[in-house]
């Protein structure tokens, strides 16, 4: 008999998580099958919370289990024990999912080889926990949208996020430089020094992006060409008038609620262009082993030391409701992770 959550989740763009009657996850005790030919029995070991959990849990997301279904969607696990005809995993492995809905907010599985990715053991567990979806988006929104080189700029919003964390470490390592809006808060002096210790080269909030002096900094720095947007509404626009001529703008996430909007100068006058992102499709487009590339080169930025997790609390799963409940609060910039 096994500790699981009884609700799932997928990976990508997500809404902001409101609050819920989040009272009905529950854990519950449920059978583990027999390991056979393919399957893998896994022992999980941490698993965060993220938005698009919480979006899953409110029916709002873009992929959606049969339910009942076992909540969280990233994570890390060991391999306890494989099928006899398992070629690609041994016990003591670690692995992450290789696609989204997988449920990982439990103690142990017995799941499909195709449905894991083995990672190296050499990383932290933290950074292993949460390595799956967001510096995955990270990293590809960076380099699959423009062809950005060294000394180029590159402005997001939703900073502090994972996401926004991942993105100026990653920006660092390849030595581009981040112009990083958060919204202002009681602890904004804290808050900037921590992403500017990530390698944040600029940390705005939303009003000073707004003011005329911003474009100050575009004296020391070339006007960026690629922004990412997680929030929308006036935020993704303020994001677009500091765009360059024939610039990008991605959006991965909806956080305010509200539309992008992009006046019909800055379409015609600066040929911007207007893109989506989801890594749950970016993941349907490409093979397993393009995304296991994907992921061992962010091990390598990992072991380099210039990508670490983000800032986590590390919740015991029993305490799952005290994990939710606080990743739904506003303002709050650490991850939460339910440990096993």
């Amino acid at each position: 008999m096994r500790v699981s959550s009884r609700l799932g989740s997928a990976a990508g763009g997500p809404r902001p998580p409101t609050p819920l009657p989040l009272s009905l996850p529950r854990l519950k005790n449920l059978e583990l099958t027999a390991v056979e030919g393919s399957d893998v029995h896994v022992r999980m070991l941490a698993a965060p919370v993220n938005p698009s959990d919480i979006n899953m849990i409110q029916g709002n997301y873009g992929l959606l289990p049969k339910l009942p279904a076992v909540g969280g969607n990233e994570g890390i696990g060991q391999v306890v024990a494989v099928g006899s005809s398992v070629s690609r995993l041994k016990p003591g492995d670690w692995v992450i999912p290789a696609s989204a809905g997988l449920g990982t907010w439990r103690t142990e599985a017995v799941f499909s080889e195709e449905a894991l990715i083995g990672i190296p053991k050499d990383i932290p567990l933290q950074s292993a926990a949460t390595l799956g979806v967001n510096p995955c988006t990270a990293y590809r929104m960076l380099v699959d949208f423009e062809q950005l080189q060294p000394g180029d700029s590159v402005i997001q919003n939703a900073s502090n996020s994972g996401v926004g964390q991942a993105v100026i470490q990653i920006a660092s390592a390849l030595r581009l430089k981040t112009i990083n809006v958060v919204r202002d808060r009681p602890d904004i002096q804290k808050l900037t020094d921590r992403l500017k210790n990530l390698g944040a080269d600029y940390v705005l909030t939303e009003e000073e992006l707004r003011i005329p002096e911003t474009k100050t900094i575009f004296k020391d720095v070339p006007l960026p060409r690629l922004a990412l947007n997680c929030v929308g509404g006036k935020s993704s626009t303020e994001l677009l008038r500091h765009l360059a001529p024939g610039g990008t703008m991605v959006t991965y996430g909806g956080m305010a609620k509200q539309p992008v909007t992009a006046s019909v100068s800055l379409l015609i006058f600066k040929d911007l262009r207007l893109r989506g992102f989801w890594l749950s499709q970016w993941k349907k487009n490409h093979s397993s082993d393009e995304f296991k590339e994907l992921i061992l080169t962010l091990c390598d930025l990992i072991r380099q030391g210039q990508l670490t997790a983000p800032a986590c609390s590390e919740v015991p799963l029993q305490d799952y409701q005290q994990a939710l409940e606080a990743s739904v609060k506003p303002f709050v910039s650490s991850k939460q992770i339910l440990t096993m």
